[in-house]
């Protein structure tokens, strides 16, 4: 089953890449079809055009992560105080800055292509819509505005029920710097920009396997690819093909619907652009419209995967549609009539820090790799080909020097803990989450959160 995204983006433009047939070489070979791989690819090209890139997918462009994401093209302004511990002051001061000046570059990129991505820059809302949930973004807020980097500002309550479409949010700010995307076009379109740039791109073409050396050799079902340096963009794929980062990663998927077209009824809410709402839960409702007048709602959390695999039911209806139905029409009783259209899922790469990292795999100075986006990665991995780009290039800048280069900072406890863990820590979060929902206090929830990281401290040490 295709997520919904792609489906609708292949309508559209549907033309297959050839697969890779015979010994075939390349200056750049890329695993990985997605957006971290083409803006890889497109970034080399743009800074040496007479480099040969070669793309290998093993399925279609965009069948990853980046065709079954919810669109929202977001920042890690909100994340600075975890930025500033991980990586020092001036450094996420940086980040923080080129995370919202990608919001720009993706805009202009599909204005200057004309890739119809539907991208429109009408910001999102950080909502609370529990009384516990109040005021939890105030102390890296006005950090950032300390550090002259804020683009938020308060709304008043009336308008950000107006502005989201929903009396559950009862209060929020706003930042202009987001956007919305629909990621299968946004995707394809870089695919076929890719193409026009003189990149090969070869579909439907996994990686069996590859010889390391002075050159390297990525095996393939029907031929080979010689290339002298290689890049690894497969994300959460990642852990079940490479075990040494089996406990870098914890494989969850996030859960998407959207509706039927009804566009009045948007109108009638006040749902009228394309602004992203997200609430302030520890695995957020995250929802946006479309320009054909859908509306899409999400959340992150629900499966997690043993040892980091790839499950089927990834590639399957969401089975939690039902209660994702019933949260859309918690939000939007007037949609209480609209069908869905389609649900879907998709692994999410969640790192130990929530952030992604890049590095040289095994030290091999001509096999880089980059991936953890943890679930925010439509903006990021444009950052992503800014670093890889410069890694590859061996260029001496601010991406090649930051401690994002450096390789997975902390590891997961191993399994059987990490995943009875995750399931005890997401059932408590689901129960804090019901509790507060309900304005009650959950029982002793936070010192059992606070036993059970110590415990995954002491698992990672042994």
């Amino acid at each position: 089953m295709r997520p919904f995204w792609l489906e609708d983006a292949l309508f559209a433009d549907g033309e297959l890449a050839p697969a890779l047939q015979g010994q075939q070489k390349a200056d750049v070979g890329i695993v990985g079809g997605g957006f971290t791989g083409l803006w890889t690819a497109i970034q080399l090209k743009q800074q040496n055009p007479t480099l040969d890139i070669a793309i290998i997918e093993s399925d279609l462009c965009g069948a990853g992560a980046s065709g079954r994401n919810g669109g929202c093209l977001l920042t890690w302004s909100t994340k600075f105080f975890t930025l500033r511990r991980l990586f020092g002051e001036d450094e996420a001061v940086r980040l923080v800055k080129a995370s919202e000046e990608v919001v720009n570059h993706i805009g202009d990129f599909c204005r200057e292509h004309r890739i119809n991505a539907e991208f429109r820059q009408d910001g999102t809302l950080y909502t609370a819509t529990t009384k516990a949930q109040l005021g939890v973004l105030d102390p890296v807020l006005d950090e950032l505005k300390r550090r002259g980097i804020s683009s938020y500002h308060a709304l008043p309550d009336v308008e950000v029920r107006r502005r989201s479409g929903s009396m559950r949010n009862l209060s929020g700010v706003f930042s202009p710097m987001a956007a919305t995307v629909h990621p299968g076009k946004l995707v394809r379109g870089l695919r076929r920009v890719a193409i026009e740039m003189g990149i090969r791109i070869y579909e439907r073409t996994p990686m069996l396997s590859f010889t390391p050396g002075t050159t390297v050799t990525l095996h393939t079902p029907a031929g080979s690819l010689q290339v002298g340096k290689m890049v690894l963009a497969i994300n959460a794929w990642m852990a079940s093909r490479f075990p040494q980062f089996e406990r870098t990663l914890a494989v969850v998927s996030s859960d998407m619907v959207i509706t039927e077209k009804c566009p009045e009824l948007l109108q009638q809410i006040g749902l009228t652009d394309g602004v992203s709402v997200l609430d302030s839960r520890t695995f957020v409702f995250y929802y946006r419209t479309t320009e054909d007048g859908r509306l899409m709602l999400g959340k992150g959390g629900n499966t997690f995967a043993w040892r980091g695999r790839i499950l089927p039911v990834f590639d399957q209806r969401s089975p939690y549609e039902q209660q994702l139905k019933q949260s859309l029409h918690e939000f939007f009783p007037a949609l209480a009539d609209v069908p869905i259209t389609a649900s879907w899922n998709g692994p999410s790469d969640r790192s130990v820090t929530g952030f992604p990292f890049f590095g040289r795999l095994n030290d091999m100075p001509n096999v880089f790799y980059g991936f953890g986006y943890s679930g925010n990665g439509v903006g990021p991995s444009y950052m992503g080909g800014q670093l890889l780009s410069s890694l590859v290039l061996g260029l001496d800048n601010a991406w090649s020097r930051s401690p994002l280069a450096a390789g997975p900072r902390g590891h997961f406890p191993p399994e059987p803990l990490r995943y009875i863990g995750s399931l005890v820590v997401r059932n408590a979060i689901r129960r804090k989450e019901l509790a507060e929902d309900q304005d009650r206090k959950p029982w002793m929830l936070d010192q059992m959160l606070s036993k059970l990281a110590n415990a995954a401290g002491k698992a990672d040490k042994a």
